[in-house]
């Protein structure tokens, strides 16, 4: 079948064909519904400015509403020997409407066609994963207030510290997700931008409107120069990249505690049976399967961004082939991602929290500070009040351990800040306006 680019009949070899395409096709479905509302904008627009018969747009928008309609119920494909998604839906047009089908493409370019579709698709998974952030920290919230009172030690250099508790252990991880989103705003703000009108790469000669495509796409602004559209291609997806990669450190890390927190050894937590795998041969066998697993695919997603980087070291500006295989690498995190939330999220709600673990005599030295500063307080300097516990140590015979711990200021073991750290959430959240996106995209295809 002829390419959109092609100028006559001559095809490219079998091999060529094959090794350009790539696996573009399959990951091409990501964006079809996404390349139906970018042409809806175009061709509204275009009839605006004069440059399109407003007959030909309300039946090219029409064809391309019922377009839009057969990708969501799964009967849309990609036909043999078609090129990519933008071919595909310009040639059932073609078929479906006749002439009016050729004239979808004026005034843009594959270029910015594809670059509209990806901000789109980037755009609607990083809301989706904000949803999926939330309920996770909603549920690390909700375990930080139920456990609050359960101390368990604490540990630096894998060393016994000092006290801490499971309401700091999930607070920290809730609060950790509120710097993640931090980071996915900045991934947001950056894909919020519309970079159709930039054609190529150098604009168009036809008397566009840009800022309507943009109002008409719910997207908050344009990438104005034209150039700079184009090379956004590579820089968006590896900012969304490294925001993911945020997000899949904390859980990966949360995931690293749990696996020790759950042997033996340590024996902090446990999980229901049917959360747990055993062994072959071993019947006492509990093994955290599900959150080796979570630590080893968050910790891949973490080298996403440096994969990214690497395809796009030292390319000039305009656009480059090189461009294309960045989705068969960003497009699979998005999913990744939400499963890993969505096991953590089941594991989270039915931990089983080991309760006086600090009664273990081998504990009797994390309260080793306390005693230090109790002694401050009745009047001893810091520096005294160290040593002599130190010897104490030193010698056997240091047996203190308070009757409470009176951790007051915020942030501590006595004041979580759990209400601080969801108000500081909720203003992130703000942050991603969902609704003014998801009413700008349903008013292109109602009806």
């Amino acid at each position: 079948m002829k390419k959109l680019w092609q100028k006559n009949e001559n095809a490219l070899t079998s091999a060529v064909e094959a090794f350009t395409v790539g696996q573009d096709r399959i990951w091409d479905l990501h964006l079809a519904p996404f390349d139906v509302l970018g042409s809806i904008a175009h061709v509204t627009m275009l009839a605006e400015t004069g440059l399109l018969p407003q007959a030909d747009s309300k039946t090219l928008i029409q064809g391309l509403r019922e377009i839009h309609q057969e990708i969501l119920n799964g009967s849309f494909i990609l036909e043999e020997g078609v090129e990519d998604v933008h071919s595909q839906v310009e040639l059932l047009l073609t078929r479906r409407l006749g002439e009016a089908g050729k004239k979808i493409h004026m005034a843009r370019s594959r270029n910015d066609q594809v670059l509209v579709d990806l901000r789109l698709y980037l755009r609607d998974e990083i809301l989706k994963t904000v949803k999926s952030t939330r309920q996770l920290f909603d549920l690390l919230q909700d375990q930080s207030e139920r456990f609050k009172n359960h101390l368990m030690p604490g540990y630096t250099h894998l060393q016994l510290a000092m006290p801490s508790s499971f309401g700091l252990w999930f607070g920290a991880y809730a609060e950790s997700l509120v710097d993640d989103l931090v980071t996915l705003q900045g991934a947001f703000d950056v894909v919020d931008r519309n970079p159709l009108g930039s054609a190529a790469g150098f604009g168009s000669s036809f008397p566009i409107n840009r800022s309507r495509t943009a109002e008409l796409l719910g997207f908050s602004g344009l990438s104005y120069n034209v150039v700079y559209a184009q090379m956004g291609r590579g820089k968006s997806e590896r900012i969304t990249a490294m925001a993911l990669a945020n997000l899949a450190d904390s859980l990966a890390r949360l995931s690293m505690d749990a696996c020790l927190f759950l042997n033996q050894n340590f024996d902090f937590i446990g999980f229901p049976s049917e959360l747990t795998t055993g062994s072959s041969i071993m019947p006492h066998k509990k093994n955290p399967d599900v959150f080796e697993l979570i630590r080893s695919r968050c910790n891949r997603l973490k080298a996403l961004p440096n994969e990214i980087l690497m395809m796009t070291t030292n390319l000039p500006s305009g656009y480059h082939r090189d461009l294309q295989i960045l989705k068969e690498h960003l497009f699979p995190a998005f999913n990744e991602l939400q499963s890993c939330m969505d096991m953590a999220v089941l594991m989270l709600s039915r931990i089983e929290v080991k309760p006086s673990l600090l009664e273990d005599p081998k504990y009797r030295y994390l309260f080793s500070v306390e005693e230090v500063n109790r002694r401050v307080l009745s009047g001893m300097t810091f520096r005294d009040a160290y040593r002599e516990v130190g010897l104490e140590i030193e010698e056997g015979k240091f047996e203190a351990r308070p009757a409470e711990l009176k951790h007051s200021h915020e942030g501590s073991i006595g004041n979580l800040c759990t209400r601080e750290i969801r108000e500081r959430m909720d203003t992130v959240n703000r942050g991603f306006p969902d609704h003014k996106v998801q009413s700008a995209l349903h008013r292109l295809i109602a009806p």
